[in-house]
C-alpha cells in the first residue's frame, strides 16, 4: 500500500460541500494518511486549527493570501491575532501567503507588506512556509514586472524553508527555485490536465527530494475527475500521473514526497 500526505487543501473551509470524516475515510482508502489544511483569512485558519484539534492525521497552518492583503495590512488587531494564532497546537507553517498579479484583487504594495510581516512571523516561530506566486496574464519571468522578481526579491531577504505551492510555470521558474536549497517544489491536479509542455517539462526537472504532492482542494480537481469537488484523495491521481510523467515507480515517488513532506512539516 502505497502513502501519501495531501500537503495543500482547503477542506476546513465553511463552504466546503462534503463530509469531513467521509473524506478522511475515502482519503485514507487511497493511502493518502496526512492531510494539512491551509489557512488564507484569520477565519479560516482558525477552522484549519479547529480541525486539526479534532483529527489525528491532521494539521493546520495559517496564512493571509495576497488576495486579502488589502483587509489586513493596516489591522494592527488583525496582525496581533495572526501572532497568538500561529503558536496553537498542530500549525506547522505560515500559508498560504505570497504574491498575486494575475487578480489584482489588493495592491501589489500592500500585498509585498504582508508578505514581510507573515515571514518574519515565520522566522520569529521557526516555521516553514507555504508559497503563492502566481503572475499576471502574459508576463514572461524576466520581465521587470513580472510576480517573480518581486517575489525574489523578497524571499532573498529571509530565505526560510518552505514550498512553492500549486506550482504551474515552467524551466525558468523551476530552475530560479532549485537554485535556492530550502525550497520544495508542490505539484497538483494541474499537472493532469495541463496542455503547457513547459510546465510538464519543469514538473520533470524537479529532483525527487524537492518535491510535494498536494490537491488544493476543493479547487484544480485532476483528470478523469475534472467537474467534481476536489477532495485529499485525488492526491493519488496526481501522484500517479506525476510517477509515469517522471519515469520513476508509484512507490518511489510516494516514498519520497511523504518523506519530504513529514520532513519540512514535522507531521508527528
Amino acid at each position: 500500500m502505497i502513502e501519501l500526505v495531501d500537503t495543500h487543501c482547503h477542506i476546513h473551509f465553511s463552504d466546503y460541500e462534503l463530509d469531513t470524516q467521509t473524506v478522511i475515510d475515502e482519503a485514507a482508502a487511497e493511502g493518502v494518511t496526512r492531510l494539512v489544511c491551509v489557512g488564507c483569512t484569520l477565519e479560516d485558519s482558525k477552522l484549519g486549527i479547529a480541525m486539526a484539534a479534532q483529527h489525528a492525521k491532521i494539521w493546520a497552518t495559517i496564512g493571509l493570501h495576497p488576495h486579502e492583503a488589502k483587509h489586513y495590512v493596516n489591522d494592527e488587531q488583525a496582525l496581533q491575532e495572526f501572532h497568538s494564532l500561529v503558536r496553537k497546537p498542530k500549525v506547522v507553517a505560515v500559508g498560504e501567503i505570497g504574491l498575486d498579479y494575475y487578480y489584482g484583487h489588493s495592491e501589489r504594495e500592500d500585498q509585498k507588506k504582508l508578505l514581510r510581516f507573515q515571514l518574519t512571523v515565520a522566522e520569529e516561530h521557526d516555521l516553514p512556509v507555504i508559497f503563492h506566486v502566481r503572475d499576471a496574464k502574459g508576463v514572461s519571468p524576466t520581465d521587470q514586472q513580472s510576480v517573480w522578481i518581486d517575489f525574489w526579491a523578497i524571499y532573498d531577504e529571509f530565505q526560510p524553508v518552505g514550498i512553492i505551492h500549486s506550482f504551474s510555470a515552467g524551466i525558468t521558474e523551476v530552475k530560479a527555485i532549485l537554485d535556492r536549497p530550502k525550497l520544495l517544489v508542490g505539484l497538483n491536479g494541474i499537472m493532469t490536465f495541463t496542455k503547457d509542455a513547459d510546465q510538464l517539462a519543469a514538473a520533470k526537472l524537479v529532483p525527487l527530494n524537492r518535491l510535494v504532492v498536494e490537491t488544493d482542494a476543493p479547487f484544480l480537481t485532476p483528470t478523469p475527475y475534472r467537474g467534481t469537488i476536489c477532495q485529499p484523495k485525488h492526491v493519488a491521481v496526481t501522484a500517479a500521473f506525476l510517477s509515469d510523467l517522471r519515469g520513476e515507480t508509484l512507490q518511489q515517488f510516494s516514498h519520497a514526497t511523504t518523506q519530504n513532506a513529514i520532513g519540512i512539516f514535522n507531521l508527528v
